[in-house]
């Protein structure tokens, strides 16, 4: 087995003062990354720093909300100032502003939309500067979610932030390859304050807070776990081991790794000289509509009692 070792590299996680982002930053430190801190509290940001080097890791803060390019500039500038060089971005840092549709306001909409989407954009565009002055290659590892692969009640601005960070990951892997900067989007499902509301995985959570592991049903058949488990994608994106992986959206929890599809045509069917409306409507529910895609991230299946 080959051991992951990025000693010499430097990384930026956004995001990362607790949580997902928080496991982001120490996975990548446990394996000799020196990792900028990011998040919007000065007290949180410090205390993961101090997890990371208590741990013998090497790690600086900076506290700056995501979504400008000025804040992605001050990041990329801090790696640069505290480590002399940037090889690695992680872009974890975001926001829920849940509502259905018609109760969505713009302030909502444009909140998630400006952590989410815009503060990938600026942080992974900055990075790529960088990375391609230094001419040494690099990674960005942009973080997506089940939403934005299959769509969710309530999350329409997070769901569709999501989806357009899976499609920036595919866009910038053609653009960045010639420059050996590789990038991927993954798809974490892990007991966070998020999943913590939910009601069927609640009990499960609470208990595994008291101690007790998680089942199997939920580690292997959900692939939900902890975050710490989401981490170890991280670090091996981030090494030499998958340099040859970029332009992919790969899911990770609990036991399972997975590796989600890009969207594609599925069914096709053809008129000669071109559709009618009338034709379609004839045709379609027997061709290419006779078994439709479901939408929605599916329910979770709990053993029977």
């Amino acid at each position: 087995m080959p051991t992951i070792d990025l000693t010499g590299k430097v990384a930026v996680v956004t995001g990362s003062g607790r949580g997902l982002g928080l496991a982001y930053a120490q996975a990548l430190a446990a394996h000799g990354a020196s990792v900028v801190v990011n998040d919007v509290d000065e007290e949180v940001a410090q205390a993961a720093v101090k997890s990371l080097t208590d741990a013998g890791g090497t790690a600086v803060a900076e506290v700056v909300p995501v979504g400008t390019a000025e804040a992605a500039d001050r990041l990329v500038a801090r790696a640069v100032r505290a480590f002399g060089r940037l090889d690695v971005l992680v872009t974890n840092a975001g926001i829920l502003r849940d509502k259905v549709l018609w109760k969505m306001t713009d302030e909502d909409f444009d909140a998630v939309l400006t952590t989410h989407l815009k503060g990938t954009f600026t942080c992974a565009r900055a990075a790529a500067v960088r990375m391609r002055e230094q001419g040494e290659g690099g990674t960005l590892i942009l973080v997506g979610s089940p939403a934005g692969q299959r769509g969710n009640f309530g999350q329409t601005n997070y769901a569709a932030a999501k989806a357009g960070i899976a499609a920036m990951a595919r866009t910038w892997s053609m653009e960045l390859a010639r420059a050996n900067i590789t990038v991927n989007a993954i798809v974490p499902v892990a007991a966070t304050a998020m999943t913590e509301t939910i009601p069927a995985f609640a009990p499960y959570v609470e208990a595994m807070k008291n101690g007790e592991p998680l089942p199997d049903f939920l580690r292997k058949g959900e692939g939900f776990g902890t975050p710490a488990d989401c981490a170890a994608l991280v670090p091996f994106l981030a090494s030499e081991a998958a340099r040859g992986i970029s332009g992919q959206a790969i899911g990770i929890g609990g036991d399972r790794v997975t590796l989600w599809s890009h969207p594609r045509e599925v069914k096709s069917a053809y008129a000669d000289g071109g559709w009618t409306p009338d034709a379609l409507a004839s045709a379609f529910p027997t061709t290419v509509g006779a078994e439709l895609e479901s939408v929605g991230i599916p329910a979770p299946t709990f053993p029977e009692a």
